[in-house]
């Protein structure tokens, strides 16, 4: 039976009916739980599951931050410029204190020896016969990376719910660590539907196209760190739907299907779900997009796409990827958006119309065929701009912008 709270998304004056979608798919997802230890170069796109602190201080002493001399600031003004050089210190040695009333040869990331309060860059610098001359002034800590300036040993460094980019691995590593401990990744399912789908590669039949959906959701899923367990072709009956959603099930956290979940005589996949779960959520008034629909199967959490390409692209941008994400147990689902001017200028209509945008001079600039079909503005863009329903765009008004980078990480 259908949930009786299951219903279509209204709009209102000033309401955001995406936003409050996705609020109500989110309410109803908890964080899958269960954790693995990888090593760091298999850790990136993993969500942290525990939160991490620095086994050590970085830098752990201080250190050069320059190629050049090492030396006490009160011994050159009183040598007038000029030291003898004691000693000389790479990267990667332990130096001996510096003596009084003279300068160590100091390479970037040699730590700095006892007694020295200050590095002088080697441009300023002029050796000659085991003495270095200094021109211009010197001040005190010049050059000098202290310890700890980066990384203090026992601070946290990572928080729980991370996804780890590149920059973050990196940090793990300067915090002393080789291993991480991440979440375990969400198995999702695909499910597409239509029969007048055909596998890319294979002769097209007269009326028959290509099935983009079934790739492009598989691999928006992998770009979210998901485990895709199956990519499945449905007959378009009620029975073949209900069956071949049954069997995605057994293995899969998530289904997410393409196509069927409109109202239309050969759009199955709505009442299947209801015959095996329930429907929370169905229809949300926005362009491209509308027929969307979230809920459960047998405790398997339940997305259903549009069919058309491009509204699938937006919809799982817009309510699939934060639902991946809560299941990840990540701290943020989607990035809030930004405020950028429009290039452009358009008259809103009926529904929150999502566009495929590019920045182009500080700009929003919209593709020119906006169809949901035309797969090339999504592959154009470099994000997605909100107008609301009801609202007029002039050239210079201020548009909700996602950028790509946010929706699809």
């Amino acid at each position: 039976m259908a949930d009786p709270r299951s219903a279509t998304i209204l709009d209102g004056p000033g309401a955001d009916p995406v936003r409050a979608a996705r609020e109500r798919m989110l309410a109803e997802v908890v964080p899958l739980g269960g954790d693995e230890v990888v090593p760091l170069h298999a850790a990136r796109g993993r969500v942290l599951a525990r939160a991490l602190a620095a086994k050590v201080s970085s830098p752990p002493a201080d250190n050069s931050a320059m190629d050049g001399y090492a030396l006490r600031v009160t011994d050159l003004e009183a040598a007038d410029g000029t030291l003898p050089v004691g000693q000389r210190i790479p990267a990667g040695t332990a130096p001996a204190p510096l003596a009084t009333g003279t300068a160590a040869r100091i390479f970037t990331g040699g730590v700095i020896p006892r007694g020295a309060d200050a590095v002088v860059i080697q441009e300023r610098c002029r050796e000659q016969r085991g003495m270095v001359t200094v021109d211009g002034r010197v001040a005190l800590g010049d050059n000098i990376r202290r310890a700890g300036e980066d990384l203090r040993a026992g601070a946290t460094v990572l928080a729980a719910g991370l996804c780890l980019r590149p920059q973050e691995i990196g940090l793990a590593a300067t915090a002393g660590h080789g291993h991480v401990t991440v979440q375990r990744r969400v198995r999702a399912c695909v499910a597409v539907t239509g029969d007048e789908l055909v596998t890319a590669g294979q002769p097209l039949p007269a009326g028959c196209i290509y099935n983009s959906n079934g790739p492009m959701l598989a691999a928006l899923l992998e770009e979210l760190g998901c485990e895709v367990t199956g990519v499945y072709r449905i007959a378009d009956t009620r029975l073949a739907t209900r069956d071949a959603l049954a069997t995605a099930t057994a293995d899969a956290d998530i289904v997410i299907t393409s196509g069927g979940v409109s109202v239309g005589e050969e759009d199955h996949v709505r009442a299947a779900v209801s015959d095996l779960g329930s429907i929370s959520v169905h229809q949300v008034p926005l362009k491209p997009g509308k027929p969307v629909a979230f809920g459960q199967i047998r405790g398997t959490t339940f997305i259903g796409l549009p069919g058309n390409p491009v509204s699938l692209f937006v919809t799982f941008a817009l309510f699939a990827g934060p639902v991946l994400r809560r299941l990840q147990g990540r701290t943020t689902t989607l990035a809030e958006p930004l405020r950028l001017p429009a290039g452009f200028s358009r008259e809103g209509g009926k529904r929150d119309e999502f566009l495929r945008v590019r920045v182009e001079e500080g700009r929003l600039r919209e593709f020119g065929h906006q169809g949901s079909g035309v797969l090339t503005s999504a592959q154009w863009a470099s994000g997605l701009a909100r107008i609301p329903a009801g609202a007029a765009v002039f050239a210079g008004g201020e548009l909700d912008y996602h950028p790509m980078t946010d929706l699809l990480a």
